[in-house]
């Protein structure tokens, strides 16, 4: 017995010498990359006054935010992430990378489960990275447009009930990666009554921690439906523009600024960001032709061929007028969508907000207008999942 316990004894203090040294070893290369910032830092400034350059400062300090960028994703990726604890992933690389399909090799019945209660696959959806790229479809002449240095900033709304926490997450991911900082104000998270357990603790704790003062979570003590979550999620907003989106969506580079533009131009704008579909047993993008929106005579809102004056003009670039709209996803002036009474808080089916509020504002003169200044998957808007 005397023998087994000096065993165990060494055992033990072998394994903590070996955290120990890899933890020191963690520390020292901080440290080391902290002194390598420093000396960068001091000989920025150093060229900076003999030079007396405006263009060699700038280049110096670009290279400083370089390096800090590059500081900060060695610590982040030395301490796991966040997302690794919750069995989601980050980072580049991966399933799905490029909006190309993925599948599992390990169905199971977990699996088909998850079908049933989400509605796409949730499983596969945890394994792709909450930061994954995905194509951008834009026309040439929209990656060559450039806007205004004065645009106004966003509230980026998202609402859900039950959705899987790793599609909420690549949502919020996806918007923080390609919104200009200085445009992005804050993104509010709706939900509406979840009685799913990670989308409490888990969600709290992740975006306090990753996002910190960047996400807010409003959450409703009762069911109160899509409309009234948006509305709550309007009330949150402090941003002079507030954009509304379903919490199963990807952005990519150059969604915001064209919006942002339009509703600079004209304030009583409504602006539909142009969105293609995230297939939902592959979460494979999928690109979607051009469209308006329009409904028919039962008042069901559906994509139309655009206006003829429109395709006369062969630019792909050009807003469509449009006199329905999509609520999944809509860009407006904050002050001016409370102007007009907002959402009708009494429509409890889904359907009604697709044409009552674009009939309202075409009713007032006002141009109901969908942007294509850049098309599609994170063009003008997002990629959605949508139902099977």
């Amino acid at each position: 017995m005397a023998v087994a316990r000096k065993i165990k004894t060494l055992l033990t203090v072998n394994i903590l010498v070996f955290v120990g040294i890899i933890l020191f070893s963690v520390y020292c290369r901080i440290q080391d990359r902290s002194q390598e910032l420093v000396q960068i830092v001091r000989s920025a400034e150093r060229r900076a006054r003999s030079r007396g350059a405006k263009v060699g400062s700038l280049a110096d300090r670009e290279a400083i935010l370089q390096r800090l960028d590059h500081l900060e994703e060695v610590v982040y990726n030395q301490l796991n992430g966040l997302a690794k604890p919750m069995g989601l992933v980050e980072g580049p690389g991966g399933l799905g990378q490029g909006g190309m399909a993925a599948t599992l090799r390990d169905d199971s019945h977990e699996s088909e489960t998850k079908y049933e209660e989400y509605g796409y696959n949730a499983q596969l959806s945890d394994r792709i990275s909450l930061d994954r790229s995905i194509p951008d479809y834009r026309p040439k002449k929209c990656k060559q447009m450039t806007y205004p240095d004065d645009l106004p900033q966003i509230s980026v709304v998202f609402i859900f009930v039950n959705e899987a926490l790793s599609v909420i997450l690549r949502s919020v991911h996806s918007v923080v990666n390609h919104t200009p900082s200085h445009l992005l104000k804050e993104i509010i998270l709706v939900d509406d009554n979840s009685d799913n357990v990670e989308l409490k603790f888990n969600l709290d704790q992740y975006v306090n921690k990753r996002y910190p003062g960047l996400v807010k979570i409003v959450r409703n003590n009762k069911r109160e439906g899509l409309i009234r979550a948006r509305i709550q999620g309007w009330k949150a907003a402090t941003s002079p523009v507030v954009g509304f989106f379903d919490a199963h969506v990807e952005f990519n580079i150059g969604w915001v600024e064209p919006a942002l533009t339009r509703i600079k131009e004209d304030r009583k704008r409504i602006i539909l960001p142009a969105i293609d579909n995230i297939k939902y047993n592959t979460f494979e993008v999928q690109q979607y032709a051009n469209a308006a929106h329009g409904y028919n005579w039962g008042l069901w809102c559906m994509y139309i061929i655009p206006p003829q004056d429109w395709l006369d003009k062969g630019d792909e670039s050009a807003p469509i007028r449009t006199p329905a709209m999509i609520g999944c996803s809509f860009v407006v002036d904050r002050e001016y969508f409370g102007e007009i009474g907002l959402l009708d808080p009494g429509m409890e089916v889904y359907g009604g907000e697709n044409i009552e509020l674009g009939m309202r504002v075409s009713k007032e003169g006002d141009t109901l207008c969908n942007v294509c200044l850049q098309r599609k998957t994170g063009a003008c808007g997002p990629a959605k999942v949508l139902p099977t």
